[in-house]
């Protein structure tokens, strides 16, 4: 059977010995897309649009840092306690999306407490945001030849010359496009529903939503984390079971959470 064969360079663009990688560009197009999905929200509801450029950097900084030290814990901690210098060595590779998803919540609420705007009411805006921009993070990872599947025989598999010439589960597309559809259906729920009015409602959805799509693509990724589980379960789809647990409790508990504001 003939495979899509996928060989495309990391880097976008050199010029005079400065190189733009794929990463790099689609990461940047992830905030970017954001921050304009949060601009149209805020109009909507009248919200104070100053507020967007501070809550940027916050989101920014903490979904690095939480990235990078959730790779670092979750994924392969004997190394990096080890090696503590290579905790910094974010250039080497190696982020974790649900370090990320944990440095935004966190560095939500840092914000929250300083500009003075509702923590709920927040994160559920910002999670319809995120996941676009788990599409274009994924996507990216796509470019990147990396955090590949399994090799497989369906129609639909992809030989990654970078890695070896077995044809694989595309993993990376199936997150990116289940991002994708996730991101779709929330921005239709807020604009054609009274979701936004039941505090946490949006964000149980999407953690809920996100995380089996996660837990369930783990079956066909490739072992990330450096350590062996003596159960079935991967280390992403333990991780990924309490947040879906969140978001179903989120979800329930948002019945009585009528009439949230920004305030």
């Amino acid at each position: 059977m003939e495979y899509f064969t996928w060989n495309v360079d990391p880097v976008l663009i050199s010029i005079l010995g400065l190189k733009i990688h794929w990463y790099g560009a689609l990461f940047a197009a992830a905030i970017l897309s954001g921050l304009q999905v949060m601009k149209w929200i805020f109009k909507q509801e009248k919200a104070n649009l100053e507020l967007l450029d501070s809550l940027l950097v916050y989101c920014v900084i903490g979904i690095i840092l939480g990235a990078r030290l959730g790779h670092c814990l979750f994924y392969d901690p004997a190394y990096y306690l080890s090696n503590p210098l290579k905790i910094i060595a974010i250039w080497e590779g190696g982020l974790a999306s649900h370090g990320g998803g944990l440095g935004v919540i966190i560095a939500v609420y840092l914000f929250q407490r300083k500009f003075n705007v509702s923590y709920l009411w927040l994160l559920d805006r910002l999670a319809i945001a995120t996941a676009l921009f788990g599409f274009f993070v994924r996507s990216a990872n796509f470019m990147n030849s990396e955090i590949i599947g399994e090799p497989t025989d369906v129609k639909w598999a992809v030989i990654f010359e970078r890695i070896d010439l077995l044809p694989r589960h595309p993993a990376q597309l199936y997150e990116a496009l289940s991002y994708l559809a996730i991101f779709i259906l929330l921005i239709s729920l807020y604009k054609q529903t009274k979701i936004k009015d039941y505090g946490g409602a949006l964000l149980g959805s999407f953690l809920s939503l996100v995380f089996t799509a996660r837990f369930m693509i783990e079956f066909v990724k490739v072992k990330q984390a450096a350590y062996n589980s003596d159960i079935w379960l991967n280390t992403g789809q333990l991780l990924s079971i309490p947040f879906f647990l969140i978001g179903i409790y989120l979800i329930y508990r948002s019945r009585n959470n009528t009439k949230l504001s920004s305030n």
